[in-house]
């Protein structure tokens, strides 16, 4: 098998999604064009001709919907031989699509991808796509589907993560989002798009004290889905502080075999996917990186920058609580509690902020991991070039 790198990863900023957002004046085939035109002007001809263009979104309707890779294909003006696939894997989508990229250049089917995300949440809404899947009544209560924000306070009860817990997770991402918008080295790789410079969801006044005065937002889900928790109850913890906000943004790699003519930013060591108990929903991505490392041969301690998706901050808190982890390496620039979750991008723009903090820290090996609903997991480890 043959090496596959990553020549360069961009992002877009995160916009409210509502009407008057940063980004909600374009449109999801814009952005991945920006993307691409930014990558084009980074890493040379091989963006403006790849192979296949890959890209993660999980609401494929209305103005996500028709094949959303084909609809970006047409409107960056990529080659007609440039194969498109849209790919749906919930939270993980972005990574999943950076992943099948990995494989096809390791396999020598292609010699350079394009491969990421996009998610306008402002111009189609979570699970504004309507699958029958949703309200399923045939499946056995523990494999019908729960949605995320219920799944992580049952996922809470069940790990015993307090509410203090929580609260200092959203802080601290708040925090170190703050501190981190404005610094160019950790922003190298984000592209403003249309007017959005930066984070437009930071919330730079957050204290510990407004976090504990939050009542909790999602108790009356239960009831709403009392049959797929099979009667079950438990104390809501998470409060919209604990969510991430919804979002609009994108993110986009080149992946690439060796010689692609411009030197690349990080060689792929591992890359994992794994499902997981639906009934244990947000869990699989501590599996996929399990399996990321054992297929490196590292362990966390030997990582210098982690990327870990915050699907919620119970996820975040396991991670820092059951893990033998240095926090201090770990979302240094803020993660998605403060800077919102554009579901379908979220492995991509993780991938393209992971490569700056492992420049600003001149480190060596990084990892992305990220987590869905329902069983959803991928995670991605990569050796920075100096």
């Amino acid at each position: 098998m043959a090496e596959a790198f990553i020549y360069d990863a961009v992002r877009s900023p995160r916009g409210k999604a509502r009407a008057d957002g940063g980004l909600a004046g374009l449109t999801p085939p814009g952005l991945v064009t920006g993307l691409v035109g930014a990558l084009a002007a980074r890493t040379g001809e091989a963006a403006r001709n790849p192979g296949a263009l890959l890209l993660g979104c999980v609401t494929q309707a209305g103005a996500q919907g028709g094949h959303i890779a084909m609809a970006a294909k047409q409107h960056a003006g990529l080659p007609d031989a440039c194969a498109a696939h849209s790919l749906n894997n919930y939270c993980a989508s972005g990574l999943s699509a950076i992943g099948h990229a990995v494989a096809m250049v390791a396999a020598g089917q292609e010699e350079a991808v394009l491969a990421g995300g996009v998610e306008m949440m402002s111009r189609a809404p979570f699970l504004s796509d309507r699958a029958e899947f949703y309200s399923d009544a045939s499946l056995p209560p523990a494999r019908r589907f729960v949605p995320p924000v219920l799944a992580a306070d049952r996922l809470a009860a069940d790990l015993c993560i307090t509410r203090t817990e929580l609260d200092l997770c959203a802080f601290d991402s708040q925090r170190k989002a703050g501190a981190s918008d404005q610094d160019a080295a950790l922003q190298a790789s984000r592209i403003a798009l249309g007017e959005l410079t930066g984070e437009e969801c930071i919330r730079p006044r957050t204290s510990l004290e407004s976090l504990g005065q939050l009542p909790p937002a999602f108790g009356a889900l239960q009831a709403d889905y009392a049959e797929a928790l099979e009667g079950r109850t438990f104390a809501p913890l998470h409060t919209l502080s604990h969510a991430p906000p919804v979002c609009d943004g994108a993110g986009l790699a080149l992946v690439g075999a060796a010689g692609l003519g411009s030197a690349p930013r990080a060689r792929v060591l591992a890359y994992a996917e794994s499902g997981g108990d639906p009934a244990a929903s947000l869990t699989a991505g501590f599996a996929a990186m399990d399996k990321a490392l054992a297929r490196a041969g590292l362990t966390l301690d030997q990582i210098d920058r982690i990327e870990f998706m915050e699907a919620f901050a119970v996820t975040i808190a396991r991670f820092l609580r059951d893990y033998s982890v240095d926090p201090a390496r770990v979302n240094v620039s803020g993660g998605h509690l403060a800077k919102g979750h554009p579901m379908g991008a979220t492995g991509a723009i993780l991938l393209s902020t992971l490569l700056d903090t492992l420049d600003v820290a001149e480190g060596h090996l990084g990892l992305v991991v990220a987590t869905g609903a329902m069983g959803v997991g991928a995670a991605i480890i990569v050796e920075r070039l100096p």
